[in-house]
């Protein structure tokens, strides 16, 4: 069932990137005491049965040691104080390795769910955390009966996997009784690591049950609600007009780039009236024409005055006009298909400007025809869908 928010409205929307960031700055991550348990655990099962045999040695000759002292000893005030201390740090020594492993498992643990991470927010005091009734919400709330629930079947589990392996090691205890002392000791350690490894491995379906739910339960603490979602659309991307106008400011900006490079053109296609495109080509440094602007109604007559103001011919083509448009973007060059049409324009303008009139005939003005898999560009646009 969706949550409600403060004024009524249900929270179905999934939290977005940044209620997330906000929420882990806050110290708001997802986190399972369940698999901290069972890592420190299985950690310290895999550790007694690495290290089980070196420590149980090294406690051996401590107790030896501390079990045999000579007369000079006896006799020595400072004997007992010398002994404790070697026996401490034999002892030290011998569970150093363990200690190493629990303490790095310790701080790796907590975060393997969640990851890193320090929110003074989440350790300065809050009142709310004062409420009795919010204090009788999360009790007796999922969160609770969950926390609940886990506990039981933790003790239940717990106590079942224990009970069998203490109910299946009867007889090894049995046989402690007729060991010497440190074969006793060796013999304890192996059965104290077997029912240790079997308690810790038992968690794990605890875990498997408890890391999904605090998944879930995190994600249901920071859905939004869609007006919230809407605010924080506005804040991040900005107001709608506001786009608007950058939106506006970003296309005039760029017609002005385009209408710059109208005068470099050497030919500007048009339709006659509602399509203008420019065309540029240099065969030292391109392997096609170029198209060097392009536009329609307005934008079409700014290109054609912008030609006629800098001596940029004119060559009138509808089809070819619209095929252009609709297939080459800005410093694009033309698509293969069109390359005939093209060229045959150019030819005729660069003749037009090697002609002159005491020399030969005018030339004749081509009639460029634009390929069929292009014609469904070149109908008028009011038949366009």
């Amino acid at each position: 069932m969706a949550e409600e928010h403060s004024n009524g409205e249900e929270k179905t929307e999934a939290p977005t990137a940044k209620r997330r960031h906000e929420a882990k700055e806050q110290g708001q991550v997802p986190r399972s005491r369940e698999l901290t348990t069972l890592l420190a655990m299985l950690s310290a099962a895999g550790g007694l049965l690495i290290f089980g045999n070196y420590m149980t040695d090294s406690l051996a000759d401590a107790l030896r040691q501390g079990l045999h002292v000579g007369r000079d000893a006896i006799f020595d005030p400072q004997a007992p104080i010398r002994l404790l201390r070697e026996m401490i740090a034999q002892g030290l020594w011998a569970v150093g390795p363990l200690a190493l492993v629990l303490l790095l498992v310790a701080l790796v643990a907590p975060v393997a769910l969640g990851g890193w991470t320090f929110s003074a927010k989440a350790l300065a005091p809050k009142l709310s955390k004062l409420d009795p009734v919010k204090g009788l919400k999360r009790l007796f709330g999922v969160h609770g009966l969950v926390e609940l629930g886990k506990s039981l079947a933790k003790v239940m589990l717990v106590g079942a996997v224990g009970t069998y392996a203490l109910w299946q090691s009867l007889d090894d205890f049995q046989a402690l009784a007729a060991e010497a002392l440190f074969p006793a000791l060796q013999h304890a350690a192996r059965i104290f690591n077997t029912t240790f490894l079997m308690l810790a491995t038992a968690l794990i379906l605890i875990a498997l049950v408890d890391v999904p739910f605090q998944l879930w339960d995190h994600t249901r603490k920071l859905r939004m609600t869609k007006q919230e979602l809407k605010d924080e659309l506005k804040q991040t991307e900005g107001k709608p007009e506001v786009k608007s106008r950058i939106r506006q400011l970003q296309q005039q900006a760029a017609q002005g780039r385009m209408m710059e490079q109208v005068p470099k053109a050497d030919v500007v296609v048009t339709n006659p009236t509602h399509f203008a495109v420019a065309l540029r080509y240099d065969p030292l440094h391109m392997r096609a024409p170029r198209l060097m602007a392009k536009g329609t109604d307005l934008i079409a007559q700014r290109i054609r005055r912008i030609a006629e103001d800098n001596g940029v011919p004119l060559f009138e083509a509808p089809p070819l006009a619209r095929a252009l448009h609709y297939t080459t973007e800005l410093d694009q060059e033309v698509p293969a298909g069109l390359y005939l049409a093209v060229a045959q324009v150019l030819a005729y303008i660069y003749q037009l400007r090697n002609h002159s009139r005491a020399g030969p005939a005018r030339p004749r003005r081509p009639e460029p025809t634009v390929p069929e898999e292009f014609l469904k560009y070149v109908r008028p646009r009011r038949q366009r869908r």
